[in-house]
């Protein structure tokens, strides 16, 4: 019993409100963050020019990221399929998790991370890697290189975290009182 309770089926009362215009969203996202990928490898070649700067702060720098987020690194190729499969198992959730959603800034969130999360996958599906090329640098500082997905995923992250932890009667954390207004 406690486990039928803690678990709750998305798929009961349909797709939530925003299921398919947030889908689009994370199809868009995925396609913009293949496009610069394309765009910085095949029109300005960058995997053979390395860096290019752009401000003062700013260069594209060609980054073949085989690793976790960060650079953390997973070199056999039983990690690099062990990735694949763990960021399209999770995908997969996270998609459940929009279809049975009713809150727009969650829905549009769980978009943000899928569309990012699915570009990456298809990033190590044709190169091994994932391709980063976003350098920002400054006063002698150099962050990590990333990508559009890799925004995307982490604002969709800090969307999530902040929609969970404000407050009110319609919060995360009064889910209880949201889904007793909706069965009335």
């Amino acid at each position: 019993m406690l486990i039928k309770a803690a678990i709750k089926n998305p798929f009961k009362n349909g797709a939530g409100p925003y299921f398919k215009q947030h889908l689009m969203f994370a199809l868009a996202i995925l396609i913009f963050d293949q496009l610069s990928k394309w765009y910085v490898l095949h029109q300005m070649m960058l995997d053979t020019k390395g860096s290019i700067p752009l401000l003062p702060f700013l260069s594209f720098s060609m980054v073949w990221n085989t690793g976790i987020s960060m650079g953390l690194a997973v070199d056999s190729y039983l990690g690099r399929w062990g990735l694949i499969v763990l960021t399209s198992a999770v995908s997969i959730w996270l998609m459940i998790w929009m279809y049975g959603t009713t809150r727009r800034r969650e829905s549009s969130a769980l978009a943000l991370i899928v569309g990012g999360a699915v570009g990456n996958v298809i990033d190590r599906l044709n190169y091994g890697a994932v391709v980063d090329f976003v350098h920002l640098h400054a006063y002698g500082y150099n962050y990590y290189v990333f990508n559009v997905a890799d925004a995307a995923i982490t604002i969709g992250v800090v969307v999530l975290l902040i929609d969970s932890l404000r407050s009110g009667n319609n919060s995360p954390k009064n889910d209880a009182n949201v889904n007793d207004k909706i069965s009335k």
